[in-house]
């Protein structure tokens, strides 16, 4: 047998091999996606609804030129997939209430907050969006722990009153992760995510004539010149400072409401009706649906292998 022959012969039996499923794992991916999208009624219908909404704003601000609003549309989409790859990565079961409450709050933050200017229209917009962002980070934190609790595999035990501090601290870090992002987004591509606020009075150690640590106190400002130039804006602007503290305290209100009630419901054993509906759970086999799909492509793999091995005793 010459070189081409043994060369066609190689590449023929490497064709004949059936693939292995790991070469599928974008397909499978996919598959598995869909089916845990629609796995909920209540929550695919508000995928659906927000994912079209989402689509129809990327159009019009495409067609204004708008294209840095394309892009946080692009990115929208992106986040609104972000429950369902958790449930199949992590293998847990988001409660319908739970995932509901995340897209929403993703569609709000960046479509209605950033696009639709939603931030500037409405002032208690962001408040409300940080005191929502404590809630649910406490959620996933006291959802960790209690998963832990529960594992068979890892012995780990924490009392109610720890759990509730771990979700507590849980979520005022991920409070003061997002600060710094919002600090760092602002000195390096000079946004303003950390809003300015106007205020009347200032005191400061740096004003004092004598120049001791004593504050001076300026009161009654009305308003700011800057480079000869008047802001027009009333008073006095405090750039970020106010803005962060407020954003950390409502933060912090959402965290001890969580926290405080995830408490009870360890403290009664899961009877607590409200908390069920924020607290992952470990998900059954029936409903792993990556699982399920790995099997159904190792299945098609070995009928496959099965039917090439019967042709090739008949020929023989």
């Amino acid at each position: 047998m010459n070189r081409n022959q043994d060369g066609r012969q190689k590449k023929t039996e490497k064709m004949a091999q059936p693939e292995h499923p790991k070469d599928h794992w974008i397909r499978r991916l996919g598959k598995a996606l869909t089916m845990e999208l629609r796995e909920h009624r209540s929550s695919f219908m508000v995928y659906t609804i927000l994912r079209a909404l989402v689509i129809i704003t990327a159009v019009l601000q495409a067609r204004n030129g708008n294209y840095e609003n394309v892009f946080l549309c692009i990115l929208t989409l992106l986040l609104l997939v972000i429950p369902s790859l958790i449930q199949l990565a992590f293998r847990v079961e988001l409660p319908t209430t739970l995932e509901i409450i995340i897209l929403t709050f993703i569609f709000s933050a960046e479509i209605l907050g950033e696009v639709q200017e939603f931030y500037l229209l409405i002032p208690m917009w962001d408040t409300v969006l940080h005191t929502m962002n404590g809630f649910l980070a406490a959620a996933i934190g006291f959802s960790l722990v209690e998963l832990l609790n529960r594992s068979e595999k890892i012995t780990f035990a924490l009392s109610p009153f720890f759990m509730a501090l771990v979700a507590f601290c849980f979520s005022m870090t991920i409070g003061v992760v997002w600060e710094f992002f919002e600090f760092g987004m602002d000195t390096f591509f000079h946004l303003d995510m950390q809003k300015d606020t106007v205020i009347h009075v200032i005191r400061s150690v740096t004003l004092d004539p004598a120049g001791h640590n004593v504050p001076y106190t300026i009161s009654g400002i009305t308003d700011v010149i800057v480079q000869g130039q008047e802001l027009g804006v009333g008073g006095y602007l405090d750039i970020g400072l106010i803005d962060t503290m407020q954003d950390l305290f409502v933060n912090l209100i959402g965290a001890l409401v969580f926290s405080a009630f995830g408490y009870l419901y360890v403290k009664n054993r899961g009877k607590g009706g409200i908390i069920a509906r924020f607290v992952p759970r470990k998900k059954q086999e029936d409903r792993d649906f990556l699982s399920q799909c790995l099997e159904e492509e190792l299945e098609e793999v070995k009928k496959t292998a099965d039917g090439k091995d019967k042709a090739s005793a008949r020929e023989n």
